[in-house]
């Protein structure tokens, strides 16, 4: 009897990485969907009226993903995670265009339901935060990461802890340390 399942995902990154374009194809509409559904994800707590589509964001995502040529892929979770840094690469990308065009606009409006500064709908401004995020990576590493998967990845705290490849508990633990530090570095109050 042979198994109709696919290829675990991590498998298939590692043939990629040695070359194997067949494994490209095959990982493609595995990890694709897993892409579609953060992005859409994302997107649904964008402000209204946001102009960048869940599909325009992870075709973004996807098409610098998979022009990584030196990139030797570990396993599922460091690729997701690089797609995580990329999609929230593009979203600060927009927004820097958008407030460009907006002659000094400095405020996008983000309706999340993975809280920062205590309240669900409020305006960020989302190149703070980017810098913010940027000073907390220097600082610690680990905590920034938590945070880009679940405020720019749009990821629950299940899906950051395999992703990150740490406990349920210690997401929920940085993530609470690091909404305090973002609370206090962006000028938000709690």
């Amino acid at each position: 009897m042979t198994d109709a399942s696919p290829p675990p995902v991590t498998a298939l990154l590692q043939e990629w990485s040695r070359g194997d374009r067949g494994a490209l194809e095959k990982l493609t509409p595995i990890v694709y969907e897993e892409l579609r559904r953060i992005a859409a994800g994302y997107m649904q707590k964008e402000r209204r009226g946001h102009t960048l589509q869940p599909t325009a964001l992870v075709n973004e995502a996807y098409v610098r993903l998979i022009g990584q040529n030196r990139v030797s892929w570990q396993n599922r979770a460091h690729f997701f995670g690089i797609a995580a840094e990329l999609m929230r690469r593009i979203l600060i990308d927009y927004a820097r265009r958008r407030q460009a065009d907006k002659r000094g606009a400095d405020r996008i409006r983000v309706a999340t339901d993975v809280e920062i500064a205590g309240s669900k709908d409020l305006d960020f401004d989302m190149l703070a935060i980017d810098g913010a995020l940027s000073r907390l990576e220097r600082l610690d590493a680990p905590q920034a990461r938590i945070v880009e998967l679940r405020f720019f990845g749009g990821l629950t705290v299940e899906e950051t802890a395999k992703v990150a490849g740490v406990s349920t508990a210690t997401v929920k633990r940085e993530w609470r340390t690091a909404r305090a530090w973002l609370r206090r570095e962006v000028g938000l109050e709690a």
